[in-house]
């Protein structure tokens, strides 16, 4: 990819968190979000936290609308560097994702890697049921972040924010020089970055 002799710098990193459990629900943005806002310890700061993104947990799909957590399973939250010491009081609590219980272990952070190409599994934009209104939107973020790259809309999905089901979209983002590829990765497209949503990873992928 077109990217200089050093990586991008970059005040955002990521902090990934070990975890304990058996299974969760595959739609579990809202209920994760929910659940860590509950916590004495960090809730108040991260509702209140503008520029905070927590990825979906990945395990393996276990039927019943379940995930099975596997050893590499862990919570992902990305955030600004200063940041930091209000997010890892959170380790050694325990969360509970529509009645399944998870214990948040010991993180490891890590900085934002430039990749060419960026896939996010949800991105949802007001209206974003209408698939030509959401390529326009799609293009007007991307614009407004002075990102050239190519966006390719991917699967429609569904997912529950409390009672209401909301359409997204998984997105690629291809073509991306070194600066723009971290510009990405911090702003997100989108809402819902709390819940997983515009959360956007380096892939080889296609949507």
């Amino acid at each position: 990819m077109p990217q200089g002799d050093s990586q991008p710098a970059s005040h955002t990193i990521e902090v990934a968190f070990s975890l304990r459990g058996e299974r969760i629900p595959v739609d579990h943005g809202y209920a994760l979000f929910a659940a860590l806002s509950r916590l004495p310890v960090a809730g108040p700061w991260l509702h209140a936290s503008e520029a905070i993104g927590i990825h979906l947990i990945r395990g393996q799909y276990v039927g019943d609308g379940l995930l099975c957590l596997t050893e590499h399973s862990r919570l992902v939250v990305r955030l600004a560097a200063g940041e930091l010491p209000s997010l890892l009081p959170i380790a050694g609590k325990t969360l509970e994702l529509d009645g399944h219980r998870i214990g948040i272990g010991v993180p490891q952070t890590s900085l934002l890697r430039p990749a060419s190409a960026l896939y996010a599994h949800l991105v949802t934009t007001r209206n974003g049921q209408d698939e030509a209104r959401f390529d326009t939107e799609i293009r007007h973020q991307l614009d407004a972040l002075g990102i050239a790259g190519q966006a390719t809309r991917g699967k429609r999905r569904v997912f529950r924010v409390k009672d209401k089901r909301v359409v997204a979209h998984s997105v690629l983002v291809s073509g991306l020089t070194a600066e723009e590829s971290i510009r990405l990765q911090e702003a997100g497209l989108g809402g819902r970055r709390k819940m997983g949503c515009g959360m956007f990873v380096p892939t080889e992928k296609a949507p």
